[in-house]
């Protein structure tokens, strides 16, 4: 005889009250109803899809690994952050995004290089309104992963977007501002304070300025829906109320951050560029907490798909913490000067490190049979390869995560040189249930990925 479940809990449940809403995570309430107990476990996963951005290009050699591809390969300096997650994650050699090279242009390659990234169109060249790119991967896939979310999408930066105008050789910012493209003429907004991505997650709607407003107040978001909390408690299982417990811990701890970082701006001149409220003055803490925003709205399934900026196109940062006082576009010209490539190498490698915080992260967390890692895809890489040539050739690539089962890891996949970039593109989309015919000048799908 079959021995139905209780009445489940809406996949879209939140908790309410005082105009804040607070999304929550998979729980096993949420299985149908009429779902056998003894099936409960098998409730189907939800695929996630990111893509992190980082600028400069890389040194190539200090990231590829030697040899022919397979599973024997050693990990490089620039891979070695990763180390305890090679099993969850696959090295990609042989890509390129030939389709944005063009002789004719001149100057602007790093602009080229990061508006077509992620479309394999080569960017209009502007300094105007009439902008025009292409539709970038990331997109294709919120057509459809992001129908059943409050967020179709999510974007995020470290970087401000306030500079418009020219920004390399009669190209646009918008171009190096944005790295996902809604439409060839629709780039989207960046954002970089950690309020207002918070807000925009747990908020329950209205302007930025008034939702700003709300969180001025000292009481938690959280305080505000404690009545919704107390029902929903009573009606889950032991296992339920702890996820819950500890994701709404979570989010009270990015609030706690959140809170200290106004704190602290409130008391500490800002510097003369008046950076916005909540942004920490330390680049690895800002990215940290937003990589942990990110990862929350995975949990909560506010949205499924995201892209990240470690830092825009000819990033002047300097990273004295680890040793480099020198600006990061500079030492990427390196000329094979054995002293940038040593400065280069070290930045390249303290972005994977802050990318694996992500990772360890989503290895971390729960997420229905399995973790958010589990059941993303995390496609990590530059739009350029060596900075110093500056040429969108043999592109460094890293994907981590499970892919629902559909991305197998602990893998060096070595392709034939220029294979296109966008044949990547298309498997990711196979991967999430998104299928296309083509983007820009891919062949097919890469084959055994």
């Amino acid at each position: 005889m079959m021995i139905i479940s209780k009445k489940a809990l809406s996949r879209r449940t939140a908790l309410r009250g005082m105009g804040a809403m607070v999304a929550l995570p998979f729980l096993d309430s949420m299985v149908p109803a009429l779902t056998p107990l003894s099936q409960t476990a098998a409730a189907p996963a939800i695929p996630r899809l990111g893509f992190v951005y980082a600028p400069n290009g890389m040194f190539l050699p200090n990231f590829h690994p030697m040899g022919s591809g397979g599973r024997d390969y050693l990990m490089t300096p620039i891979l070695r952050p990763l180390e305890a997650y090679r099993e969850q994650m696959v090295v990609v050699t042989g890509l390129s995004n030939r389709s944005i090279v063009s002789p004719n242009e001149g100057g602007g390659v790093h602009t080229r290089a990061h508006g077509g990234w992620l479309s394999g169109v080569l960017p209009k060249r502007t300094e105007g309104a009439d902008i025009e790119a292409g539709k970038t991967v990331d997109q294709y896939a919120a057509d459809v992963l992001g129908a059943e979310t409050s967020l179709r999408s999510l974007e995020l930066t470290t970087e401000s977007n306030f500079t418009v105008g020219n920004c390399e050789n009669g190209y646009s910012c918008t171009y190096q501002n944005s790295t996902s493209w809604r439409s060839p003429t629709t780039p989207l907004p960046h954002e970089r304070d950690p309020r207002v991505v918070f807000q925009r997650l747990f908020g329950d709607g209205g302007s930025v300025d008034a939702r700003l407003a709300q969180m001025q107040a000292d009481s938690s978001i959280l305080d505000s829906v404690t009545e919704s909390i107390n029902q929903l408690q009573r009606r889950l299982g032991p296992g339920d109320r702890l996820a819950v417990d500890e994701y709404l811990e979570a989010v009270r701890d990015i609030e706690r951050r959140i809170q200290r970082v106004e704190q602290n701006s409130a008391t500490t001149p800002l510097p003369s560029i008046g950076q916005p409220a909540g942004v920490p003055d330390e680049y690895d803490e800002h990215v940290e907490m937003m990589f942990e925003m990110l990862a929350l709205a995975y949990q909560a399934d506010l949205t499924r798909v995201s892209c990240f900026q470690m830092a825009r196109e000819l990033s002047g940062r300097t990273y004295p913490d680890i040793g480099v006082p020198e600006a990061h576009h500079s030492v990427s010209h390196h000329q094979l000067n054995p002293h940038n490539i040593e400065q280069y190498t070290k930045i390249n490698t303290h972005h994977v490190s802050l990318f694996s915080k992500l990772i360890e992260r989503l290895h971390n967390t729960p997420d229905g049979d399995g973790t958010l890692l589990d059941h993303t895809i995390m496609l990590y890489g530059t739009g350029m390869g060596d900075g110093d040539h500056h040429t969108p050739y043999n592109l460094p690539v890293i994907l981590a995560g499970g892919g629902c089962g559909t991305l197998e890891g602990g893998r060096h996949m070595k392709y034939e040189m220029d294979t296109p970039f966008m044949n990547l593109g298309l498997a990711l989309l196979d991967k999430v249930g998104v299928e296309l015919d083509g983007i820009s000048d891919s062949t097919g799908r890469l084959a055994e990925l």
